[in-house]
């Protein structure tokens, strides 16, 4: 039983890192966008939106799992890495149209 929690804690303290370098990514982004054009400011604003609600999904679901018990955790981790997932492919996509 000991190693599922050690299992879950290596898996919380890696997604919260992922997170952490996530909300930084996002916030260099909003400094971009202040500097930027009035129209690229526009596209800016519609990504920094759209990604600042998949991660906001992400936390909700991260949460869930860090409340989860032993048993539940494994079930809710696959909902959480599909959320991830689709953060992350947004992430790529927002930051390929601003370089």
């Amino acid at each position: 039983m000991a190693n599922q929690s050690e299992t879950k804690q290596a898996y919380e303290a890696k997604v919260k890192a992922q997170l952490d370098k996530l909300n930084a990514q996002i916030d260099e982004m909003k400094a971009k966008a202040q500097q930027a054009k009035s129209d690229a400011q526009v596209n800016y604003h519609n990504k920094i939106e759209e990604l600042s609600s998949k991660r906001d999904a992400v936390k909700t679901k991260f949460q869930e799992l860090q409340n989860s018990g032993e048993e539940a955790w494994e079930d809710l981790k696959g909902g959480f890495d599909k959320a991830w997932g689709d953060l992350q492919s947004a992430f790529d996509s927002a930051v390929s149209k601003f370089k």
